[in-house]
């Protein structure tokens, strides 16, 4: 029973190359009781394999989170499978805007603890106790009602690159972090104020909708489907958008573009820019923000000396990199202090508390 890939990277995109054939890209997340995620990861693999279907996939006792890349002559038989699944039955699919035949190149189910970090170790906390699902409609009239908080669920380096406008966007590396900061500085606002979330594709807010509902918040709400879904309705009903930037996705295409504004700036340089790149230099591997200008002038390196690095042979890098581990850089996702326009820590929480 093969329950692992047997092609490289390179392997699976000549064989999508040669096959020439549409692929689309999809994501979606349900939260429900697994009480054996070993069998159904195995039974997702064998099952999705079978229907060239890649991506990223987590399973856990309290459930699935994936992100796949499906050809789109295999998207009707994905759908019937997953209704053959209790739990998946009718499950929402957040389809991308923009497709790449090259999204995700292995096929990986992983079983964790969660399928959203969360840091929370609390067994009254109940996930599936949700706050009030909005469209884009609905959600766009409620961020325009001045008793309206709309916060960004997302980590730092995907707001940096495209938000909605007035959002909360809290500069933190995880999840957890912001669970704290919003509710320290909403704490005297639990009856009063409208907490609404967004997130790329409604995984995070729904999680954190069930936990501020959990600690007492009334009026809690979260944007159905996320941003993902949020674009498609705007483009399908010409709705307004109220989105500016891009969306950034966890795949190889790294955003979707949702409007033709352009809000973040080359961390090196400085000049308008908004495409996350990974430093050329596979020991550092550093994910910042880079223009063409500098993306050409320092080979693809966030630092002069990941340029001297990837000029030295692979038994010179190799040497190099002995003993020592990944670079803590790659965790900070912009924030190594040799990018001099890196993204600067600020207290965007100082106004959330007045009434």
């Amino acid at each position: 029973m093969q329950l692992y890939n047997t092609l490289s990277n390179i392997e699976r995109a000549d064989l999508i190359q040669q096959a020439g054939k549409e692929r689309l890209t999809i994501s979606f997340y349900k939260y429900s009781k697994i009480n054996n995620t070993e069998l159904l990861r195995n039974h997702l693999f064998l099952s999705w394999n079978r229907m060239d279907v890649l991506g990223r996939i987590y399973v856990a006792q309290e459930g699935i989170n994936a992100q796949l890349s499906v050809p789109a002559d295999n998207f009707e038989a994905f759908k019937t499978h997953l209704d053959t699944i209790d739990f998946l039955e009718n499950v929402r699919l957040n389809v991308a805007i923009e497709h790449d035949l090259f999204s995700f190149l292995k096929l990986k189910v992983k079983v964790r603890d969660k399928i959203v970090s969360d840091g929370l170790n609390d067994d009254t906390f109940d996930p599936s106790d949700i706050g009030i699902h909005v469209n884009a409609s609905e959600f766009n009239a409620l961020i325009e009602d001045e008793n309206t908080v709309v916060v960004d669920m997302r980590n730092h380096y995907e707001s940096e690159i495209g938000h909605f406008k007035n959002a909360v966007t809290p500069d933190v590396d995880t999840f957890r972090e912001s669970l704290d900061l919003i509710e320290e500085d909403l704490k005297d606002h639990k009856e009063t104020k409208k907490l609404v979330m967004y997130c790329t594709g409604g995984i995070r807010c729904e999680k954190a909708s069930a936990y501020y509902k959990h600690k007492g918040f009334k009026n809690v709400y979260q944007l159905e489907g996320g941003i993902i879904n949020y674009a498609r309705q705007v483009g399908n009903a010409k709705i307004e958008n109220k989105f500016i930037g891009k969306n950034f996705v966890f795949d190889q295409r790294r955003a979707e573009k949702i409007s033709d504004d352009v809000i973040a700036s080359c961390h090196q340089c400085g000049a308008p820019a908004d495409i996350h790149v990974n430093c050329a230099n596979d020991a550092c591997h550093l994910l910042f923000i880079q223009c063409d200008s500098c993306k050409e002038s320092m080979e693809n390196c966030c630092s002069s000396n990941c340029i001297a690095t990837i000029h030295m042979s692979y038994e010179e890098q190799k040497a190099l990199r002995k003993g020592q581990g990944n670079s803590n850089d790659i965790f900070k996702k912009g924030r190594a202090d040799h990018l001099p326009y890196k993204k600067d820590l600020r207290n965007i929480f100082a106004t959330l508390a007045k009434p």
